[in-house]
């Protein structure tokens, strides 16, 4: 075994949980969560629904959030990522324009969208949100990389990590929607059939 492999790895492994300690603890806003908590909340009190966006692995995230926040939560959410729509809405309006058909087509007044990027500058998304913001209903996103990226920019609720790491990025949102579920819930340990 090479020693100074390891001490490589272990210098990696230290700087890697230092960021995760810094982007989750020491930068972290519970207000910011707390307020998108209560926005939930109040989409849910009016009998709306949660409508999850995302692209890739963020789109894997908001498959995960839209269950959990259904089942466990109680709170009805979808997220629309069936190759079958997207496929079809991309090649009838435009893959830039497939997330703004869907809100079109599925969303109801009282609904809130809720954008998922590590950039925040996916034109699908952007213009999901433009187009979810003019016709009134509440949009929320979870983005990283630059501070004033465009979905942040144009949400009415948003949380965002001051990193460009993507895995880092996807990690802490995840901890973020799931930390949400669990305040809504009131309890981190529960039984699922509950």
């Amino acid at each position: 075994m090479n020693i100074d492999n390891m001490s490589e790895d272990n210098k990696f492994l230290n700087d890697y949980w230092s960021l995760y300690k810094e982007l989750l603890f020491d930068e972290k806003n519970d207000n910011l969560i707390l307020k998108l908590r209560d926005s939930i909340k109040h989409t849910y009190k009016n009998k709306g629904r949660l409508i999850f966006f995302g692209n890739g692995a963020s789109a894997s995230l908001c498959s995960h959030a839209a269950t959990d926040f259904t089942k466990q939560a109680k709170i009805p959410s979808l997220a629309f990522n069936d190759h079958n729509l997207i496929t079809a809405f991309s090649n009838d309006y435009g893959y830039d324009q497939w997330v703004c058909k869907a809100i079109e087509y599925y969303s109801m007044q009282n609904d809130m969208v809720i954008f998922i990027s590590v950039s925040g500058e996916s034109l699908n998304l952007i213009n999901g949100i433009k187009y979810a913001n003019n016709e009134g209903l509440k949009t929320a996103s979870l983005t990283g990389s630059k501070i004033n990226n465009t979905l942040k920019s144009c949400s009415d609720t948003f949380l965002w990590v001051n990193s460009h790491a993507y895995n880092i990025v996807e990690s802490i949102h995840t901890v973020w929607i799931t930390l949400i579920i669990d305040l809504l819930i009131g309890k981190a340990v529960y039984n699922i059939s509950d």
